[in-house]
């Protein structure tokens, strides 16, 4: 287990937010230094230790680690798919720059561990759709994807030349309740939730039959520390771990919520969204994930389905 300090980058995003809060549940408010360019959030308590940075700072960055013993971080700060479409050259530029920034550090100061979050944007239009393997095509044709791939390739180079500790893992769909989208092409798996709740409809920026790759957040963070917290030894994978939990389409997603409030209404009005979509994976083959570090998830989609509404005010 861990002993050491840890430090969160991007800790006010989607992932940030809920993984912050289990790691101090875990080990404790004076072991976790949350890190975001933004203002903290009040459920971390006033206790913690918040630090505001940017994370292509790296001179922040580097005193941030010394000034607090940093033995291990969690580098979840950047910009995702549809935002970084938006604006390319500040995708690659906080997504690039920050992981070599952390990777360095992290080098330079002999950190014990990094986890730095990839995508299935590392996929793309070539890649088989069904069942996706660890190891496959990679041709993403978005700057998120590139990132990612590239991002990959980086976490593997530093691990063999440097003996960087780096993990990381794929993550497909997020869906929870605790923060609202931020910019992703799967946003409409948790949108629909509050706008059920609020407006009893909603309209999908994808199409009804567009099936992807999802997974309920608890999950999501529950196997992030998994990973985490397995033997050096176990790790196989040292670009990115295929990770699943279920595939669903918009269409399979709302009858799952009719079943609980029934007048729920479901439009479909596709955006540029969906030329994103179409080039990620169905389904993903994640045998690696439950070999290495015995990766399992607990959450169906009812199951989650139900969680969520009932969260949801």
């Amino acid at each position: 287990m861990n002993t050491g300090k840890i430090l969160i980058t991007g800790a006010c995003g989607q992932i940030g937010t809920e993984l912050t809060m289990e790691l101090i549940k875990q080990f404790g408010e004076q072991n976790i230094i949350p890190s975001d360019i933004k203002k903290p959030l009040k459920s971390f308590g006033d206790n913690v230790l918040f630090e505001i940075l940017d994370i292509t700072d790296a001179a922040k960055l580097e005193k941030i680690v010394i000034d607090n013993k940093i033995t291990e971080i969690y580098h979840l700060a950047s910009i995702l798919s549809a935002a970084g479409e938006n604006n390319p050259e500040l995708a690659w530029k906080i997504n690039m720059q920050g992981l070599l920034n952390v990777l360095n550090i992290a080098k330079k100061h002999k950190l014990s561990k990094i986890f730095w979050p990839s995508s299935i944007a590392v996929f793309g239009p070539t890649t088989p759709k069904d069942n996706t393997p660890q190891i496959t095509i990679y041709e993403p044709n978005t700057v998120y994807g590139i990132t990612k791939l590239a991002g990959e390739r980086w976490c593997d180079y530093y691990f063999e030349k440097h003996g960087v500790d780096v993990r990381s893992i794929r993550y497909p769909g997020l869906i929870s309740y605790k923060t609202l989208p931020g910019g992703g092409t799967t946003d409409y798996a948790v949108d629909i939730f509050f706008k059920a709740k609020k407006e009893g409809k909603y309209t999908s920026f994808l199409s009804a039959e567009t099936r992807l790759p999802m997974m309920y957040m608890p999950d999501a963070i529950r196997g992030t520390i998994a990973l985490m917290q397995a033997d050096k030894e176990s790790i196989s994978v040292r670009s990115s771990y295929n990770f699943a939990g279920f595939s669903i389409t918009p269409e399979e997603l709302a009858e799952a919520i009719k079943k609980e409030l029934p007048d729920f209404e479901m439009n479909y009005e596709p955006d540029y969204r969906q030329n994103i979509a179409d080039s990620w994976p169905s389904s993903i083959n994640d045998r690696a994930a439950q070999k290495d570090w015995q990766w399992e998830p607990k959450f169906s989609i009812s199951e989650m389905v139900k969680d969520m509404l009932e969260h949801i005010d």
